[in-house]
């Protein structure tokens, strides 16, 4: 049956295991803003804050005019609640679209099922599902983890099973086309000895009367009935930094393509990601707390300074570390004092920013006095001495040191049991300046380690903005909760960028079918 003509009101979207909306940003950021999401469910409080508060956004700037008014004023500053009268029932109606739902439970899976049906989505309507189920237990380091305790059986973590709630979503409403992400360790990891990502593969592909799975970044495609055996899974990774994503960031993204839709998908364009510098360069400075003792500015550059002063006096007759010497000697002579350490909301100076900068565009809003969740983390003395370290060999060398061998001057052991063993050998790693970022990972909510800033005279981790930059969310997106929640929430995001990159080919898709263009989308 032909699909109906899409509405006035935009395509449906249901966002499943939402996080903080990396996924929904994107289709929400498409031009002429054809998506609307309906309702996107995340069970953990403060994602679900950060949703609702981003889906009162949306509405309020399709209302237009100064309907954004109470917004700006709450993330400036001035207001304590995003809304007022004049938009009170907006505000209700945002808590309609974000909800905090557990799924996998009998309640959660009911109360989205009255969502649903309330819109009336089917296999007669074009609409799209989108999200990606926890993975945890499929990630490299959980499996590692796993391993490690005794009365762990992957086949009982009910983590591993999640999909099959998205499945169950596909098979009973039929979307017209779903996309769903998740860490490239699924593409390897079992259960019982058979291998999970299979069996995904033809569960989602056997949903009704069959989809056809797209990679987004190779012609490759598997259709109901095919071997998985014969399919090169590597195939549906996209490697975020070929597409424009300033991040190494390696995820498993599928579209299912229902079979009543002879169309598919282009692939995602190749582009160079930007550097970290050139993302984050723009950003105001800000330093280091220090934590187990008195913390002030001017403590804070004694300890600092005095750290990368002898470390310079250590190196200074190594010939092979001349480059280290002299930029530990720059750093100690040249510390960044009178910084503050941020904040959630941080006044903004004149050029901070600039709109015109790399990705300036999509990242910058001139309404924004502040910057939001720009709040640095406070350290150890001892772990500032090897930030320190590490941030003016990366400068030096160009790459972070590794492990013991390069972390040899005295005082840079940390108390870890692993640190000789190898296993752990960049526990201490700077996202270099001149490139795109590791990966951001939710890992970064337990500590800074792998993700210490390029500039040494900073001497500190990231904040949760400067990860939501290499995450590409734009510089209005508010995160709510405490810090470790809003780093966690950051961590575990798909790229708003790269997902309005995949909404965009989508949304080509069901255009052309909706129009009967024959063949596969130009």
């Amino acid at each position: 049956m032909e699909p109906q003509s899409l509405s006035s009101k935009g395509i449906p979207i249901v966002d499943l295991f939402a996080g903080p909306g990396g996924l929904g940003e994107g289709f929400s950021s498409v031009k002429g803003d054809p998506f609307r999401i309906i309702v996107s469910a995340e069970m953990n409080s403060s994602a679900r804050a950060t949703l609702r508060l981003r889906a009162f956004y949306r509405m309020l700037k399709r209302h237009g005019g100064n309907a954004l008014d109470s917004y700006y004023r709450y993330c400036n500053g001035q207001a304590e609640a995003p809304f007022d009268d004049s938009n009170r029932e907006l505000w209700d109606e945002s808590g309609e679209e974000a909800r905090q739902i557990e799924l996998g439970t009998d309640k959660g899976n009911d109360e989205l099922d009255v969502c649903i049906n309330a819109h009336k989505l089917g296999p007669e309507s074009s609409w799209v599902l989108i999200g990606g189920p926890p993975c945890q237990a499929y990630s490299v380091v959980g499996r590692v983890r796993n391993r490690g305790k005794v009365e762990y059986k992957a086949e009982d973590d009910h983590r591993h099973f999640l999909y099959r709630e998205y499945l169950r979503i596909i098979e009973k409403y039929r979307p017209a086309v779903f996309v769903m992400e998740n860490v490239k360790g699924i593409l390897t990891a079992s259960v019982g000895g058979k291998r999970i990502f299979d069996s995904i593969l033809k569960d989602l592909s056997g949903c009704g009367n069959g989809y056809r799975i797209h990679s987004m970044s190779s012609a490759t495609s598997f259709n109901p009935g095919d071997d998985p055996r014969m399919t090169d899974v590597h195939d549906f990774v996209i490697k975020s930094e070929e597409h424009g994503i300033p991040q190494a960031r390696h995820r498993v993204i599928l579209v299912g393509v229902r079979e009543d839709i002879k169309l598919a998908p282009e692939q995602l364009e190749k582009l160079k990601g930007p550097s970290v510098q050139e993302v984050l360069g723009s950003l105001p400075r800000v330093r280091s707390g220090i934590t187990k003792e008195k913390d002030s500015d001017e403590r804070w550059g004694e300890v600092v300074a005095g750290h990368f002063s002898r470390m310079a006096r250590e190196v200074r007759d190594v010939e092979s570390h001349r480059k280290l010497h002299a930029e530990l000697q720059d750093a100690a002579s040249n510390i960044s004092r009178g910084l503050g350490t941020g904040g959630l909301r941080l006044g903004r100076q004149a050029n901070d920013g600039d709109s015109s900068s790399v990705l300036g565009g999509w990242y910058h809003d001139e309404r924004l006095s502040v910057w939001l969740n720009h709040d640095a983390r406070g350290h150890m003395a001892s772990d500032l001495q090897r930030y320190a370290f590490a941030s003016a060999w990366t400068k030096a060398y160009g790459r972070s040191p590794k492990g013991h061998g390069e972390f040899a001057l005295e005082g840079l052991r940390p108390n870890h049991e692993n640190w000789e063993s190898g296993k752990f050998s960049d526990r201490f790693r700077v996202q270099a300046g001149h490139r795109v970022s590791t990966t951001i990972t939710s890992h970064i909510s337990k500590d800074g380690h792998y993700f210490i800033h390029y500039d040494p005279r900073q001497c500190r981790s990231l904040t949760v903005r400067e990860a939501a930059r290499l995450q590409t969310f734009p510089d209005n997106y508010f995160f709510q909760g405490t810090r470790t929640e809003q780093f966690h929430q950051v961590g575990n995001a798909v790229p708003p960028l790269l997902a309005k990159k995949i909404a965009d080919l989508v949304f080509a898709l069901l255009e052309a079918h909706r129009a009967g263009t024959p063949g596969k989308v130009q």
